[in-house]
């Protein structure tokens, strides 16, 4: 039997068992990974003993002296490095009272205090090696005396392999996983490395930048955010899963109440989600403000099965006039405003198909067109119309529309309720005629303006008579 000192320096105080446990589980999955051998153990047997065992190389002595293994640094994809975190294990279980005995096709290894070399008055942990006891044995077990049930499962428990996450999609830069109960966990190479209360999901980041490796402590545990969330939102960026989306847009909803979680204040992460919804349903992006003030927009794109989904400004700001991963034009309040207008049709209402009150409000059309002069000569025609396109400067339907190209003034069929509402609108598009100019114009105004001199004139001048204005509200 030989021995040699595992001249351990600095012995992690904080470490638990389950922390141990952790790198030995750890080695022996980067060795599967390594070997591409089969799936590794962790059983107790009728002892009580724990044994947890790879089917790869087999552990040799040395591996307890190396602090770097070049073969593990440069492969991206395993947890640990040999003997660093090995040798950490072996102090804590020594600390905490657990026997550990190493079997493999290179000898058999245990471990106790013994004087140092040459230095007889200090103690240390030294390895004690001695001939395998089975040389045609297959990989590394470890075999552990002393240790508690709950520490196993402690210990699985910080691997995504045993944890029983449900992985909602795989990109180049990790794994977006579905998040169980109240706390996220950010998993690097499958080994838990923090936990979350903010996020909406759990991920496992499989592409490390410096940031995370100089994050990556001898301990594992507490990794700031600032280490990883780089890489968490390229994780959600190169994700095309709809049900990713979907749980970031539903998510959007909470923006006003403050319940909404981390990721989505991510403004680019939030146009992502959007354009992949916007690809897989038929859905339209408003802002609160604009489902307050566009109800016609929203019953319209309900009546059409559009789902109405709430976003925060600056996201709305973002995808107006944008395009999702299709190239489909993202669904917004202006983008639905001119698909419905393009393809709307007027419901004409006859004259016959009024009632007696409409009818009656509908006759004194000249009478009030008289009133400012009459008929211009480039109203052709005055159409009353069940239905009416989306006013071209809000969101709400128009109460009337003067048509340049074929002459025509069209009324919606409920401003002939009054003849208040009526008269008002008429006039209103007739100005439009008159000035050629849009709302919201200084030409329009001032057209505006004039009319509304000639009709208190006319009133002016009809004071006390019988003409325009008795007959108008038949007075």
């Amino acid at each position: 039997m030989k021995k040699f000192d595992l001249n351990i320096e600095k012995v992690l105080e904080d470490w638990e068992v389950f922390h141990a446990i952790r790198e030995i589980i750890a080695n022996a999955l980067d060795e599967q990974a390594l070997t591409n051998t089969k799936e590794i153990e962790i059983f107790q047997d009728l002892k009580g003993y724990w044994h947890i065992r790879d089917f790869g190389r087999g552990l040799k002595y040395e591996h307890l002296t190396q602090n770097e293994n070049e073969e593990k640094l440069t492969d991206p994809h395993l947890i640990g490095k040999f003997g660093v975190g090995l040798k950490d294990a072996l102090a804590t279980f020594d600390r905490k009272g657990v026997r550990v005995n190493i079997k493999s096709q290179h000898g058999d290894i245990s471990f106790g205090m013994s004087q140092k070399h040459e230095f007889e008055d200090i103690i240390t942990l030294h390895a004690y090696v001695s001939d395998p006891v089975d040389s045609n044995s297959v990989g590394t077990e470890f075999i552990l005396e002393g240790c508690a049930n709950d520490d196993i499962d402690k210990a699985k428990n910080l691997f995504l392999k045993f944890s029983g996450e449900n992985i909602l999609d795989t990109t180049q830069y990790g794994q977006i996983l579905e998040k169980k109960g109240q706390i996220s966990k950010i998993y690097i190479n499958g080994v838990m490395a923090a936990e979350e209360e903010g996020f909406l999901f759990s991920f496992n980041i499989t592409s490390i930048t410096k940031a995370i490796k100089k994050a990556l402590n001898r301990e594992r545990t507490n990794v700031g955010r600032a280490a990883y969330s780089d890489r968490i939102k390229a994780i959600l960026l190169a994700s095309q899963e709809k049900e990713v989306a979907k749980k970031l847009v539903e998510d959007l909803k909470e923006y006003e109440t403050g319940k909404m979680h981390d990721e989505v204040k991510w403004t680019d992460v939030s146009v992502q989600a959007v354009k992949l919804l916007n690809e897989s349903e038929k859905v339209i992006f408003l802002t609160p403000n604009e489902l307050t003030n566009a109800p016609d927009v929203v019953e319209k794109a309900k009546d059409d099965g559009y789902k109405i989904v709430a976003v925060p400004d600056n996201v709305r700001e973002k995808i107006s006039g944008q395009t999702d991963i299709s190239g489909n034009p993202i669904m917004e309040v202006n983008q639905f405003k001119e698909k419905w207008n393009s393809s709307f049709d007027f419901k004409f209402i006859g004259v016959g198909d009024l009632t007696l009150i409409e009818k009656d409000i509908f006759d004194k059309t000249d009478i009030i067109l008289k009133l400012i002069g009459g008929r211009p000569i480039n109203v052709k025609e005055i159409k009353i119309s069940e239905t009416m396109r989306l006013e071209s400067y809000s969101l709400i339907e128009a109460s009337g529309i003067w048509e340049r190209d074929t002459g025509r003034i069209i009324i919606k069929r409920s401003q002939l309720r009054s003849i208040n509402d009526y008269a008002g609108t008429l006039l209103h598009e007739v100005a439009h005629a008159i000035s050629g100019a849009p709302d919201i114009s200084g030409d329009f105004e001032k057209c505006l303006t004039d009319l509304l001199g000639k009709l208190a004139s006319d009133i002016e001048f009809s004071k006390g008579k019988s003409g325009f204005i008795s007959k108008l509200f038949g007075s």
